[in-house]
């Protein structure tokens, strides 16, 4: 019997370093006069989530129109090579310390290792390569042209692995995209990487919960 754990990517195994570079692109403009910068990191979040929840289009647009949105909101000047500049950072960030060691441990102990992420082939190619990591599958929202959390996005990705959800671990930091959508999946198990100390739910558990991916090679044996 196959055992399969899919991973998200941005937060879970890459530290995604948006809002520092967002704030670094931004230097220039963020002395203006009454802007509340955590409010305005926030408000970026928040578009990128209501944006994927819209028909589908690549990432690299959500990123330009989330964040033109967002500063727009709060007066700040928007130029396109803003956006541009977040979409040449995604594809450098690195992984967290901990996780080539804990994904080549998983891989040791016979698992398949897969990412279902919101983001584009070329993304997340490099970002896989910075692991250092081999995956035996990876799904983006650019082949299912949907993202997460829309069901589509999670169907896709079993059809495309050939596996049912009942053999499936699914292992995500993020609440929103993961944990409340597939509560429903008939998953084998799912595992929360809570790294930012969120509020978890009782309404969508069962499921585990890790402060980061050290510890998951034991959880799961």
């Amino acid at each position: 019997m196959r055992k399969i754990v899919t991973f998200d990517a941005y937060g879970t195994l890459i530290d995604f370093q948006l809002a520092p570079t967002t704030l670094r692109v931004l230097a220039d403009r963020l002395d203006l006069d009454g802007l509340d910068v955590d409010e305005f990191l926030d408000d970026f979040r928040v578009m990128r989530f209501q944006a994927v929840l819209e028909p589908y289009r690549p990432y690299r647009e959500i990123l330009h129109s989330s964040l033109e949105l967002a500063m727009r909101l709060h007066g700040l000047e928007y130029r396109t090579s803003d956006g541009d500049a977040l979409v040449e950072a995604v594809p450098t960030f690195g992984p967290f310390p901990e996780v080539p060691d804990a994904l080549r441990a998983l891989k040791a102990g016979g698992y398949e290792i897969a990412i279902i992420s919101n983001t584009e082939d070329a993304f997340i190619a490099r970002n896989i390569a910075n692991t250092g990591v081999d995956f035996d599958h990876v799904i983006t929202a650019e082949q299912a042209k949907a993202y997460k959390p829309d069901r589509q996005t999670f169907d896709f990705a079993y059809q495309a692995m050939d596996i049912d959800p009942a053999q499936v671990i699914h292992t995500a930091q993020g609440w929103e995209y993961d944990l409340i959508p597939t509560r429903d999946l008939g998953l084998a198990r799912r595992v929360w990487i809570n790294r930012y100390g969120r509020r978890g739910s009782t309404a969508y558990q069962p499921y585990d919960e890790l402060p980061d991916l050290s510890g998951l090679p034991a959880l799961l044996g």
